[in-house]
C-alpha cells in the first residue's frame, strides 16, 4: 500500500433516504469490509446526539440524528469506491454542487466543526443543561400538576430541580420539580 493513498482520504456527504442513515452505515461498513476496501475508506459518521424526554413519568433518553437523510464517509474515491457507495440500499448519492456532478468533498473548516461537534456531545452526554431563570414563567408538563403554570422561584443546579410558585384553586404553592417536569412558556 502507498503512502499516498492513507494522506489523499477527504471528508464526503452521502445522502441517504431519511430514517435510513443508521441502516446506511452498517451496510457500508459491512460492503467494505467484505470487499476489502478498509485501506481507502478511513470511517463512516453518523453524528448523534442523546436527547432526554419525559415519557409516562419516566426520563428516558434517546438518539437523535444531528444532520438527517446524511452519513459522512471519510474515504480516498478510487477505483470501484464511488460506484459501491452509490449502489447501497437506501443512499441517493453524493452532495455535489450540480445534478451528475462529481463528490465535493468538505473543507477541512467543516470537518472540523463537524467533528468538535460530535467530540463536545460526547463529552456532555451525560450532562443536562437546560439554562431557567429566576422570576422565568414555566408550564408543568408532568406529574400531578400537568398544565399548571407558575413561576420559578428557586434553582438547584447541582440537583436539577426547581421551586416553582404555581397556583393551585387560587392559592399559590410552592413546588419542587425536576427540569424534566417544566418546560419554558
Amino acid at each position: 500500500m502507498s503512502e499516498t493513498a492513507t494522506t489523499d482520504k477527504k471528508w464526503y456527504v452521502v445522502r441517504a433516504i431519511s430514517g435510513k442513515e443508521r441502516k446506511v452505515k452498517e451496510q457500508l461498513e459491512i460492503e467494505i469490509e467484505r470487499l476489502g476496501m478498509q485501506n481507502h475508506v478511513a470511517q463512516i459518521l453518523l453524528p448523534i446526539e442523546k436527547v432526554y424526554q419525559i415519557r409516562k413519568g419516566k426520563k428516558v433518553s434517546k438518539e437523535r440524528n444531528l444532520y438527517p437523510g446524511y452519513v459522512f464517509v471519510e474515504a480516498n474515491l478510487i477505483g470501484e469506491i464511488p460506484y459501491v457507495i452509490k449502489q447501497t440500499t437506501n443512499v441517493i448519492g453524493f452532495l455535489t454542487d450540480k445534478k451528475g456532478g462529481s463528490p465535493i468533498p468538505l473543507r477541512q473548516s467543516e470537518v472540523n466543526r463537524m467533528l468538535g461537534k460530535v467530540d463536545e456531545l460526547a463529552e456532555n452526554e451525560a450532562e443536562l443543561n437546560i439554562p431557567f431563570v429566576v422570576g422565568e414563567a414555566v408550564k408543568v408538563i408532568d406529574g400531578p400538576f400537568n398544565s399548571f403554570s407558575g413561576i420559578i422561584e428557586e434553582i438547584n443546579e447541582e440537583k436539577k430541580k426547581l421551586k416553582v410558585m404555581v397556583k393551585i384553586f387560587g392559592r399559590k404553592t410552592p413546588l419542587e420539580l425536576s427540569y424534566m417536569q417544566v418546560e419554558k412558556e
